[in-house]
């Protein structure tokens, strides 16, 4: 059976996944799959599999792969997302990640990999200058801040900087992301579905780069 464009995109923090993400997902009409979104939404519902991630979070500890893994797969399985297609965004993060994605949309294939590229001088300033909102998290920046006296212009609640956006911060999370990351960016390699797309520049023409890398992906599945 013929299925919509099935993806992952990878990125450091602040690559602009999450924008490049919603954009993507409008174009190929196909469902943006944020494992973070879904992530907080387990444990806000008190979910069995919510409850597991918070006692984890609440020890300091990292989500064990079996509790998301188990959370992706429960999402892909169900509004027939396997046949319309979807875009990964925070799964898979690791080589082994990677081989249970494999495992249970077999057997589909993925058509691609994006792995947003921005220099890590980059990211930092972008992820140290962005700004929240605490009620609905809309996301403003020093240089684009809200229209009236850092009160988000969507809801009215008060902007902040997140505590995980400081420096130091931000380089101990990118240290973790190369450490994790790293085989996964082979495993896609090695697998011959890795685009390696420039992620500097207007989102629009990041998204260009993106939709001429997959679309030439989907061409090579249909001959």
């Amino acid at each position: 059976m013929d299925t919509g464009a099935l993806l992952v995109i990878l990125g450091k923090q602040g690559a602009g996944k999450g924008t490049q993400c919603v954009m993507l997902s409008r174009y190929y009409a196909i469902p943006h799959i944020s494992s973070g979104d879904m992530l907080r939404s387990n444990v806000r519902q008190k979910t069995p599999l919510g409850l597991k991630a918070k006692q984890a979070m609440d020890a300091g500890e990292l989500i064990p792969d079996e509790i998301v893994t188990e959370m992706i797969k429960a999402r892909l399985l169900q509004d027939s997302a396997l046949s319309t297609g979807f875009i990964l965004d925070g799964f898979p993060r690791t080589a082994l990640q990677a081989e249970a994605l494999d495992e249970f949309i077999s057997p589909n294939k993925l058509d691609a990999v994006i792995n947003l590229d921005v220099p890590q001088a980059t990211v930092i300033k972008r992820l140290a200058s962005r700004r929240v909102c605490q009620d609905c998290q809309a996301v403003y920046s020093t240089s684009m801040p809200p229209k009236i006296n850092w009160t988000c212009d969507v809801c009215g609640g008060e902007v902040v900087q997140r505590d995980d956006d400081t420096e130091s911060s931000i380089i101990r999370r990118l240290e973790l992301y190369d450490k994790e990351t790293y085989p996964l960016i082979d495993y896609y390699t090695n697998a011959n579905l890795l685009k390696n797309i420039n992620g500097v520049g207007s989102t629009d023409a990041v998204l260009r780069r993106s939709i001429k890398a997959i679309d030439t992906a989907l061409k090579l599945r249909y001959k």
